[in-house]
């Protein structure tokens, strides 16, 4: 078997709760616009605009969600999660671990450190487990 190509990896993206949080924000901002809209004339525009304001909260967080992933790439690991994404070099992984209970794997660094990779999501099944199997063969490359 030959050795997967890092740099023409596939992107890891998890599905069910890309799905999920697309779902829920886009649901979340209708909602808040359609009830800041129905109410009473005895409240003001500035309860409106709050009511719309959370729900746009919502659905930016939501879309963080949908799109975390990890791109494999010559250089090393692109992880996005909800926060800022962060290049790993490959040289600074030394193990992924995806135990029974995890909701995703975590790379462990170099400097003692570890790292979720929230791109690859236990709810989405067996597949799951192949793809944090993936990413341990690019690792152990």
């Amino acid at each position: 078997m030959t050795a997967p190509d890092r740099a023409t990896a596939a992107v890891f993206r998890p599905t069910r709760g890309r799905w999920v949080s697309t779902v829920l924000g886009v649901a979340t901002l209708v909602g808040s616009v359609l009830l800041a809209l129905g109410l009473p004339e005895r409240f003001g525009i500035m309860d409106q605009l709050t009511c719309i304001g959370i729900g746009a909260g919502v659905a930016v967080l939501m879309s963080r969600y949908a799109t975390i992933h990890a791109r494999p790439t010559a250089e090393g690991l692109y992880v996005r999660n909800l926060g800022p994404g962060e290049l790993v070099p490959w040289e600074q992984i030394t193990a992924v671990r995806f135990s029974q209970g995890m909701p995703w794997p975590r790379i462990d660094l170099a400097d003692g450190l570890d790292m979720a990779v929230m791109a690859i999501q236990r709810s989405d099944g067996p597949v799951s487990v192949d793809e944090a199997q993936r990413l341990a063969d690019l690792v152990g490359r």
